[in-house]
């Protein structure tokens, strides 16, 4: 037998970017903001059950715009995973597998995280009476 020069398996070069890639990725890189995000909210809990420096500490850096973004983007990350996690979960039925209807469920996705995410805050801004 001789080398052949040729990768064993398809790779990026080979295949079209699509949407159906794209989300798999965020599925992914989501599941490990929101572990990071989990591990910000322990921190948090903890704080809060401490003295009450740190966690005023803390609760200035999580107001400031940088903690803000970062929050922002861990309430979409949760809504991301849950709503391309439901997707999942409808494929596993069996269902979804057409090409048409598995690149409109990764809009509607994409859609629903961000007006999820954009409701939530608007609940959680009149919550706090601002």
């Amino acid at each position: 037998m001789t080398a052949s020069n040729r990768p064993l398996s398809p790779h990026l070069q080979i295949y079209r970017w699509q949407w159906t890639m794209t989300l798999s990725i965020l599925h992914r890189a989501t599941g490990v903001a929101l572990s990071v995000g989990a591990l910000l909210l322990v921190c948090w809990l903890l704080q809060l059950a401490g003295d009450g420096g740190g966690y005023r500490g803390l609760q200035d850096f999580l107001g400031s715009w940088f903690g803000r973004l970062l929050l922002f983007g861990w309430t979409f990350s949760l809504f991301f995973h849950l709503c391309n996690g439901i997707r999942h979960l409808v494929w596993d039925a069996g269902y979804g597998y057409e090409l048409d209807t598995a690149y409109a469920s990764a809009i509607a996705v994409v859609a629903a995280s961000g007006v999820l995410t954009v409701l939530a805050w608007i609940a959680g801004y009149m919550a706090m009476g601002n």
